[in-house]
């Protein structure tokens, strides 16, 4: 059996980063905390908390954290009077994991559906849509909107749509650049946006208009709202959210490279198979705020 104080102790150094930051918020000395980590590493024997600034778990440290989440989530969906005894019902955060642009545009809809009708706070967590359902996997996270269509152990997927993408550039950039037209050697030499090494959406439109690979200047930008105000500067081109740049490109102050020559990224939203209450009630607001999507 679980010590389950002690291992609220090693989520709240893992969530607060700090011995002395976990002893501030559970209302206890640095000392107590830390002989309740040590505590429940030796009857575990292994280490569970590597510290550092900040301290983190340890792959073992991850999936207990993960289970305390999901036992938390399901006692507190019990009903107000079994939750622990308290007088206010425990408010335990939803751990989710969602891309960039999709927060940048139809996600916060979503978001705050669910929290006007619940109350419950999320924990949201930013990656490449590539990658999210990975966090899932680790135990990370309880949801996410992912890129990926296959089989979540432990959850299920749902196709909420695509996310659609055009390769834009400023008027100035486009005459600088591709007076010629969009063709390999102008793609070479012309600067692109990327959001992270990861991030290989211009590469691919790039194979699909001119069919090869390019090796152009790159500017790593980790922001979709940074991401377009550089393109509407001049500084590179890079493939937009339609959702988001449209205005731009109707009014002219970004144009398409190829007029029409956009790419659909397909979204998923996987999910904990728990019954919780919670999940459920999110998963509809999730669903219904995708109307939006192509």
């Amino acid at each position: 059996m679980l010590d389950y104080p002690a291992l609220s102790t090693v989520a709240a150094v893992v969530r607060e980063g700090s011995f002395e930051r976990a002893a501030a918020v559970l209302g206890i000395t640095p000392s107590a905390v830390s002989q309740r980590v040590r505590g429940l590493e030796e009857r575990l024997g292994a280490i569970l908390v590597v510290r550092g600034q900040p301290c983190e778990a340890t792959d073992l440290g991850r999936s207990l954290c993960a289970h305390l989440d999901r036992v938390s989530l399901l006692e507190a969906d019990l009903s107000p009077e079994l939750a622990r005894g308290e007088a206010e019902p425990s408010r335990t955060a939803l751990k989710i994991a969602v891309n960039s642009d999709s927060l940048a545009t139809w996600f916060p809809r979503a978001v705050s559906a669910f929290g006007i009708e619940t109350g419950i706070p999320l924990d949201l967590t930013l990656d490449d849509e590539a990658h999210t359902a990975d966090r899932l996997r680790s135990g990370e996270v309880l949801a996410a909107v992912t890129a990926e269509a296959g089989a979540v152990q432990g959850c299920r997927t749902m196709p909420l749509g695509a996310l659609r993408y055009a390769a834009c550039a400023s008027p100035a950039f486009v005459a600088r650049f591709f007076a010629g037209g969009v063709t390999a050697a102008a793609l070479a030499t012309a600067p692109c946006l990327r959001f992270d090494r990861r991030d290989a959406l211009q590469a691919r439109w790039a194979s699909r208009v001119v069919g090869a690979e390019f090796d152009a200047p790159t500017y790593r930008v980790a922001s979709t709202h940074a991401f377009l105000d550089l393109a509407r500067a001049g500084l590179a081109w890079g493939m937009q959210p339609v959702m988001l740049a449209g205005e731009d490109i109707a009014a002219g102050r970004l144009v398409e490279l190829v007029p029409g020559s956009r790419i659909d990224v397909m979204l998923h939203w996987t999910v904990a198979r728990l019954p919780v209450t919670s999940l459920r009630q999110l998963t509809e607001a999730v669903r219904s705020a995708a109307a939006a999507l192509a």
